[in-house]
């Protein structure tokens, strides 16, 4: 597939998160295909897709765009109108706007999906409350809403990073999807012998549907020690909750991500996310995690971790305590069964369906995952 002319489309390059860690390695593998995005703030993203040399739309003239570009949502479906030029392939990596590039007449146009625009669909009440403000967006959320289920039909062919999602392309869309786990470096996240200590751990986008004030208040009430890793527009209300025992980092590189992986005691991890990588991140290094039992991390967490069944302070309080009776600190199965969404098998995985497409070869696995890993832990 090395001379396939092709053509990625994502959202917006700001930062390395989740969707950029799955565009990387294809970036990697076709080193000469094009690259379409919103907003592309140079250095923020890794070396192969700044190899792509981003094209974006004429929201990068806007002064520090990348600070404020999430109030820019209303503008986006007009911002995001691409004249992709001939190819033989497009594959848009989207939870927002990059589903609706329009291919050249007759191109498949493949999109990795890695959740329908959520403020749209399930997380509205997350994003924006309740109260006058939840009104006000209601009329923008319906329109977006439409739009998004529109621009589906630019989609030949659906991926989901999830069974989670896949479900929710098949209930916003009418579409069905085949599941591709998304990538986890298990070459980089590996366990050591040093000992566990005393301390658990969030890392996270503090964003309000990651819900890490629950994690917050949670080792509050139990006077655990808790480090929290991430940015984000909570950043300053979860630091008013953070009481002595609660330790807020702000950005760290992957190195000391690493280096708290392996020496936490768990991995809290209390939103309702569409696959959620850092959980399996974690257990590759050993780590088990505790997390809420909805969502991607029904299909990633196994034992010796666990799930709390509501999102309230006193069910995450609960499953804690329940966990440390175990008295588990880490264990092999974990870092076997994150070896299981290694980045090899993702790209072996995404290759493979993009080659039979381009064969117009309806795909062998349209029924569930393109391979079936160890068997999570049950909810």
């Amino acid at each position: 597939m090395e001379d396939v002319r092709i053509i990625f489309v994502h959202d917006w390059l700001v930062g390395t998160r989740g969707g950029e860690k799955c565009l990387e390695p294809l970036a990697r593998r076709f080193p000469s295909a094009r690259l379409y995005t919103l907003i592309h703030e140079p250095g923020r993203v890794a070396p192969a897709i700044e190899h792509l040399r981003p094209k974006t739309s004429p929201l990068q003239r806007l002064p520090r765009v990348s600070r404020y570009y999430r109030y820019l949502l209303p503008v986006m479906p007009l911002a995001a109108g691409w004249q992709l030029p001939e190819c033989d392939l497009v594959l848009s990596f989207s939870h927002c706007v990059a589903k609706s590039a329009r291919p050249p007449v007759g191109v498949p146009h493949v999109c990795y999906c890695f959740t329908p625009m959520r403020y749209a669909w399930q997380l509205r009440e997350a994003y924006f409350g309740q109260g006058w403000t939840a009104k006000a967006a209601d009329w923008l959320m319906d329109r977006l809403r439409d739009w998004d289920h529109t621009t589906a039909d630019r989609v030949s062919h659906f991926i989901a990073i999830s069974e989670t999602v896949r479900d929710r392309i098949r209930e916003c869309y009418g579409r069905d999807s085949t599941v591709i786990y998304p990538p986890v470096d298990t070459e980089f996240f590996t366990p050591t012998d040093s000992p566990r200590e005393v301390f658990y751990l969030c890392v996270s986008a503090l964003a309000p549907y990651k819900r890490i004030d629950l994690a917050i208040q949670a080792c509050r009430r139990l006077k655990r020690r808790l480090v929290v890793i991430g940015t984000g527009q909570d950043e300053k209300w979860l630091r008013s909750l953070a009481g002595q025992s609660v330790q807020m980092l702000g950005w760290q590189p992957d190195e000391v991500i690493r280096d708290h992986y392996r020496r936490c005691r768990a991995l809290l991890f209390p939103g309702e996310e569409d696959f959620g990588i850092v959980p399996v991140e974690a257990q590759a290094c050993g780590t088990p995690v505790i997390a809420y039992g909805k969502g991607g991390a029904t299909e990633t967490v196994v034992e010796p971790g666990a799930f709390f069944e509501e999102q309230t302070v006193e069910s995450l309080c609960d499953a804690i305590r329940e966990f440390e009776q175990k008295g588990i600190s880490s264990s092999p199965r974990l870092r076997e069964h994150a070896e299981r969404f290694s980045q090899e098998r993702y790209e072996r995985q995404m290759v493979k369906f993009l080659s039979q497409v381009l064969q117009n070869q309806r795909p062998r696995n349209q029924s569930s995952r393109a391979e079936t890993p160890l068997q999570p832990l049950a909810s």
